[in-house]
C-alpha cells in the first residue's frame, strides 16, 4: 500500500464540526486517486468517505474505514472572454475554493462564501444559500466508484440536482467519492443576486451602493457570522433541517390558522416556510437539554455546548421535528447525515 497509513480504533471528534466523540474501527486519509487506489487496495470495508465533516452528526462508533479526503489543487479547465471553467479538488476547504474564485474575479458563487465543508461534498447536498445553488454553475463532476476504482463524469444531468439533494444521497449513495469538481462562472456581466436574506441591507450598512462579486461575498460573510456559530467554538453543522416546501393548499389552510406565517413561493405551485420560523414558534429557540442545544441567535441551528453526545442531540431534534409536526402539520427532514 505504499505510504498509505491506516489508524485503528481513531478518535473523529477533531473530524466533524459537532465534535462529538465517535470512534472509527480504521481511519486513513487521501491526497491523489493514486491514493484512494492504495486504500481500495486494503480490502477493508469502507463505511464512509469523510469531506469536513460539517453536515454529520455520529451517534454511534463506526464499523469499517472511515477515509478522510484530502485532495486538493485548484486549475483553470478553459476560458472565453466572458466566462471561465474551474475545478477544484475534492478535499480543498469550499471557502477557500469561493475566495480564489473571488479574488479572480470570477461570478457565480460569491453567495455562497462562508459556508463549510469540501468541494466534494457541495454537489452531493447541492449546497446552496441566498438564492443560489451548485446546480447552477455546475460544469461536470469526476467521482471513483469505490467498488471498482474506475472513475466516472458526470454532468449536471447525471447528478439529479434536488433541493439539497442530490444521486449521491440516494441511488449512488456511498458508492462513489468525489474527487474533482468543475464549475462554470462569469468573467464579465455577472449575475448578482441581492434581494436574498439581509444582503441589501449589509450592503448599506457597508457604504456600497453599487456592489460586485467581492462585495457581496464581504457581505454573505458578516452576515453568517452574525448568526451562525464558529464551530470551533460551539460545535454545530451549520443548518440542521431543510426548510419544508408544502402544497398551497397545505399552506392556505395553515395562512388561515397563522396569519404571520413566514413563505416562499417556490415557482412550481408549492410554497416554501423557513424551518428555523416553525421551531421559533414552537419555543425552541435558545433551548437547552444538558450540553445539546438550539442555538440563541438562530433555531435552525443545533449546538454542542460541549460535551453532548451524537445521541443526545439527535433526541432533541427528534423532540423538535415532533412539536413542530404537532404544531403545523409539517415534518422536518434533518438536512445533516445522521449516522
Amino acid at each position: 500500500m505504499g505510504d498509505i497509513k491506516i489508524l485503528e480504533h481513531q478518535s473523529l471528534r477533531a473530524y466533524n464540526t459537532f465534535g462529538v466523540e465517535a470512534k472509527a474501527q480504521w481511519f486513513t486519509t487521501f491526497n491523489s486517486t493514486e491514493a484512494l487506489h492504495g486504500v481500495l487496495s486494503a480490502r477493508l470495508p469502507i463505511a464512509f468517505i469523510l469531506g469536513g465533516g460539517s453536515n454529520l452528526l455520529l451517534t454511534r462508533d463506526v464499523p469499517g474505514l472511515v477515509a478522510k479526503n484530502e485532495i486538493g489543487g485548484i486549475q483553470i479547465e478553459s476560458e472565453t472572454d466572458d466566462a471561465i471553467v474551474v475545478s477544484a479538488g475534492g478535499g480543498v476547504v469550499w471557502h477557500h475554493f469561493v475566495q480564489w474564485c473571488v479574488s479572480g474575479g470570477y461570478g457565480g458563487i460569491e453567495n455562497l462564501s462562508l459556508i463549510p465543508g469540501t468541494v466534494g461534498a457541495a454537489p452531493i447536498q447541492n449546497i446552496g444559500a441566498y438564492g443560489v445553488e451548485i446546480k447552477d454553475v455546475f460544469e461536470y463532476l469526476e467521482a471513483l466508484e469505490l467498488a471498482t476504482g474506475v472513475i466516472r463524469t458526470f454532468r449536471a444531468a447525471d447528478c439529479h440536482f434536488g433541493y439539497r439533494d442530490s444521486i449521491f444521497k440516494n441511488q449512488l449513495t456511498g458508492q462513489y467519492c468525489i474527487v474533482k469538481v468543475a464549475f462554470r462562472l462569469t468573467k464579465t456581466r455577472h449575475q448578482l443576486k441581492t434581494t436574498y436574506g439581509a444582503i441589501q441591507d449589509t450592503l448599506k450598512e457597508m457604504g456600497i451602493a453599487h456592489p460586485d462579486i467581492a462585495a457581496i461575498s464581504e457581505a454573505v460573510i458578516r452576515i453568517r457570522s452574525s448568526k451562525l456559530p464558529d464551530p470551533a467554538r460551539l460545535g454545530n453543522a451549520g443548518s440542521f433541517f431543510k426548510n419544508p416546501e408544502i402544497e398551497e393548499t397545505q399552506f392556505f389552510a395553515l395562512q388561515q390558522a397563522f396569519p404571520s406565517i413566514v413563505h416562499f413561493p417556490t415557482g412550481d405551485g408549492r410554497q416554501k416556510i423557513p424551518a428555523g420560523w416553525l421551531i421559533e414558534q414552537c419555543g425552541w429557540k435558545g433551548k437547552r437539554t444538558g450540553d445539546a442545544g438550539c442555538y440563541e441567535k438562530q433555531a435552525l441551528v443545533l449546538v454542542n455546548y460541549g460535551d453532548a453526545n451524537g445521541h443526545e442531540i439527535y433526541a432533541l431534534a427528534q423532540d423538535i421535528m415532533d412539536s413542530v409536526d404537532r404544531k403545523f402539520g409539517i415534518r422536518l427532514t434533518p438536512e445533516v447525515n445522521v449516522i
